[in-house]
């Protein structure tokens, strides 16, 4: 049996003394008062868990001790004794929260069990008390881990009425928590979003998860979405009915940064069709997820600054931002300040603090383009960056420490440069943890013909024109000019030649000169004169037999994925006596 301290308050000595001994004996600690003055002096000393009190004392009575108890929220139990009992006095003890009401005579075994029943009472509380506690911190912690998920989740009844939405749901819907609270998923969601709708109906139904289903729709509050949705039944006796989730993916970023690198790049169907292209995007894929850092080596032209994207939306950083700094355009004056930022008077014009790219870009990624270009001091304090994450900015002592993941960019030899003295050899190695090598368009004509086939869709759009394509005679200078300036160079000259085309195929005069005459153009600087390249030189048997079967014998369409005149190939296929066979 639990103890207790119990305060009794009662004017006669010898009841004092009696109830005294009656509860003394079942172990607890008892304290005495002959009036409500005596008794407040007990409560003020001592934390009293119980207190048996006469109602009629000398001034104030235990129904003002009562009141005072309740008032101040002492948490003790009371339990009222009087010798002249009656309905009133009782009802206004009830009232004002007394356990008990004993009329007197009190006898021994009638008070300890009434204090036994008020201690179980009192243990009873304590223990919701600490059960309500326990599920307030489970709440709690339920609720951060709901708000905290990147994926939008909707908890619905049966009657589709919203029971909990979290903060990355309303988020993507672009509606506040007041909106949402106990409201209509279907009219919350909207007509564009019918399928989730649909989704959520078909699994309160029939009591089954959903496939997960991919929407585009056009959000009133947020605009252009591309979302997954899949649904997840909740049966729990505790809710009283059936529930379900609604489970929202935002892809937005990433299906507009795949249609991006589609539409410059054709990515995974045309540039990917070349061996050192695949080898590219099957690197690109297995080291997005990581955070480690990223050199991206290649000439201009080539796609660096997409690489860097891929590797930021489809890596684990998708959410953050992505800032990009082009070092060779910034003056070394100012290069530290725009990285690192500045505080107020830290040089002439710093009117205020700056936050610089690399605090900008904390939680995500930073493209450091043309890395080869910065000067030796900046080096070194981005070689303190790579080390430890942190900086301090322009100006100023306190360092910032920052979570991103850095990708450099270069189009020039670094380990040249580290040769001339120009470039760190310690930062050269903190940069080249992973190295990523873009091919020249000229070390992948194959992808020309796809990328060409590309180009001419995208610019018909562009000039509204209905351009086939090119002539034979011009998709073969196309594919042996060597294309110093890569995929950029080539989308410039075809562009050229739709604003000047005015017929139904862009002959050889629509290109630029230095297409026409690659002997005349002044070569990439890195690079030095490169020979003509043609693919006939590398056509087989098989290949031709292959292209010929997928053409179904086109010969026109053959010789534009060949990248040949038609002339060429007609020699081709006589030289090597192929034929078409009978149908």
């Amino acid at each position: 049996m639990s103890t207790a301290r119990i305060l009794v308050v009662e004017d006669e000595a010898v009841l004092r003394l009696t109830f005294r001994q009656f509860l003394e004996a079942e172990g607890h600690a008892l304290y005495t008062a002959g009036d409500y003055d005596e008794a407040i002096k007990h409560l003020a000393d001592v934390p009293i868990d119980i207190i048996v009190t006469d109602i009629l004392l000398p001034g104030r009575t235990g129904v003002d001790l009562l009141r005072t108890v309740q008032d101040r929220d002492l948490g003790a139990t009371v339990i009222m004794i009087t010798g002249e009992p009656n309905a009133d006095t009782a009802a206004e003890a009830v009232r004002l929260g007394a356990f008990d009401y004993l009329a007197k005579p009190v006898t021994g075994n009638e008070l300890k069990r009434v204090v036994r029943l008020a201690l179980d009472r009192r243990a009873l509380a304590r223990d919701r008390d600490r059960f309500a506690a326990r599920m307030e911190v489970y709440r709690r912690e339920l609720e951060a881990i709901f708000n905290s998920v990147n994926d939008g989740i909707i908890m619905v009844d049966d009657d589709m009425r919203v029971r909990h939405i979290n903060r990355a749901a309303r988020r993507i819907l672009g509606v506040e928590e007041d909106e949402a609270d106990q409201g209509n998923a279907c009219s919350l969601l909207g007509d564009a979003m019918e399928p989730a709708c649909l989704a959520m109906k078909e699994t309160l139904d029939k009591r089954k998860s959903t496939p997960e289903i991919r929407v585009e729709a056009h959000l009133p509050r947020t605009g252009e979405k591309v979302l997954t949705i899949t649904t997840r039944p909740i049966d729990d006796d505790a809710l009283g009915d059936s529930s379900a989730l609604l489970i929202l993916r935002d892809i937005t970023k990433l299906t507009r940064l795949e249609e991006r690198l589609r539409d410059r790049h054709h990515y995974q169907n045309m540039v990917g069709k070349s061996p050192p292209m695949r080898e590219v995007f099957q690197l690109i894929e297995n080291v997005a997820p990581a955070h480690s850092t990223v050199l991206i080596c290649g000439e201009s032209g080539t796609g660096k600054e997409l690489v860097a994207a891929a590797l930021h939306y489809a890596g684990a950083r998708a959410n953050g931002p992505f800032v990009k700094v082009n070092c060779a355009a910034l003056a070394e004056e100012i290069l530290e300040s725009e990285l690192f930022g500045h505080v107020k008077g830290a040089f002439t014009g710093a009117v205020r603090d700056r936050v610089g790219r690399f605090e900008a870009a904390n939680g995500g990624t930073i493209l450091l383009d043309e890395i080869a270009d910065i000067p030796m001091r900046t080096q070194l304090r981005l070689l303190r960056v790579l080390q430890e994450r942190e900086f301090e900015r322009v100006g100023d002592t306190a360092p910032v420490t920052v979570d991103v993941r850095i990708i450099a960019s270069s189009n020039r030899d670094l380990r040249a440069r580290i040769a001339s003295g120009e470039f760190r050899e310690d930062l050269y190695y903190r940069l080249n943890v992973i190295r990523i090598e873009l091919p020249p368009l000229r070390e992948r004509a194959e992808d020309i013909p796809l990328l060409v086939d590309y180009l001419c869709t995208k610019f018909n759009e562009i000039f509204r024109k209905e351009i086939k394509g090119l002539a034979p005679e011009t998709m073969e200078y196309v594919m042996n000019y060597p294309w110093w300036g890569n995929v950029r160079e080539l989308e410039n000259s075809l562009e050229r030649a739709f604003a000047v085309c005015h017929g139904p195929v862009i002959m050889p005069e629509h290109l630029p000169p230095e297409v026409i005459n690659p002997a005349e153009a002044r070569p990439h600087p890195n690079m030095g004169a490169t020979p003509r390249r043609t693919r006939e030189t590398h056509l087989n048997r098989a290949q031709l037999l292959q292209v010929l079967r997928e053409t179904d014998w086109n010969i026109a369409k053959s010789a534009r994925l060949l990248g040949v005149a038609r002339n060429t190939l007609y020699q081709k296929i006589k030289a090597m006596d192929i034929q078409r066979p009978a149908n």
